[in-house]
């Protein structure tokens, strides 16, 4: 029963994304361990392939409405790139099961890479409470420097959680390259795309992967992000974004929670 449940829930990490243009990793790690029972190290590298998947064929559209800036996605994402495999190939599998060990307390694998994913939901979730503003930057130079940086950090939040990072790429675009806010957006999902995409790589090159399921949940996804596209069109954003802050404040806390 969890199982279908699991299914059929996949179909919302594409909504979420369709609607919001970031989230669905929010949605695809709880899915994937709580209610289809995957290792937490293969469910970051199943949700890296379900979501690089479904914000490439969202990007798509962006593209096509020329909201999707292709030189500042590369830029952008080239160190992001980098980071994001190296940690999937190298950094992940080095990390012992046992991370830390006291007569009182036992740091685990898992529950580090959960915290730290709980972590990320609970920030992410207040900036969806409080509202995304339209970010704006009059100054329109492309901070190199900054951007590098940027894209090393959310590099390593990707590969090391498996999160596509969508709610901290959009602000630092807007922030460090001046696009402006929707071209920000069609911009974002091609970085989680390619991001999620390579990290998922790493992954490839060291673990087996079942395929059928894989595909089979990735598909469900892309249903859904099709579905979010149109939902977009006729509900408030606001609203629905709010609503899903308040879902993912609750999921993050739960996390952290039921590891402890």
């Amino acid at each position: 029963m969890m199982e279908l449940i699991g299914y059929a829930a996949c179909i919302f990490i594409g909504i979420i994304l369709g609607i919001l243009g970031g989230g669905g990793s929010i949605l695809s790690i709880p899915i994937l361990v709580y209610l289809l029972h995957v290792d937490v190290v293969m469910a970051s590298a199943y949700s890296l392939f379900i979501v690089g998947t479904t914000s490439f064929v969202g990007a798509i559209p962006k593209y096509k409405k020329h909201l999707v800036n292709l030189r500042t996605g590369f830029f952008f994402g080239l160190p992001s790139i980098v980071t994001i495999f190296c940690t999937r190939k190298w950094i992940v599998p080095s990390i012992p099961e046992v991370v830390y060990q006291s007569e009182s307390f036992t740091l685990s694998k898992r529950f580090l890479i959960l915290g730290i994913f709980a972590v990320l939901m609970i920030l992410a979730s207040i900036s969806m409470i409080r509202g995304r503003k339209e970010i704006s930057n009059d100054n329109h130079r492309f901070r190199v420097v900054l951007v590098i940086i940027e894209g090393i950090i959310i590099g390593f939040l990707t590969g090391f959680v498996g999160a596509g990072g969508g709610f901290l790429i959009i602000p630092a675009l807007v922030l460090l390259t001046g696009l402006p806010f929707k071209t920000a957006v069609g911009t974002s999902l091609f970085i989680i795309a390619i991001n999620s995409l390579i990290g998922f790589l790493g992954d490839v090159l060291n673990y087996s992967m079942d395929w059928k399921f894989l595909l089979s949940i990735t598909a469900l996804s892309v249903i859904g992000i099709l579905i979010g596209d149109r939902i977009s069109k006729k509900i408030s954003a606001e609203i629905l974004r709010k609503s899903f802050g308040w879902f993912v404040l609750i999921m993050g806390c739960w996390i952290l929670f039921r590891e402890l």
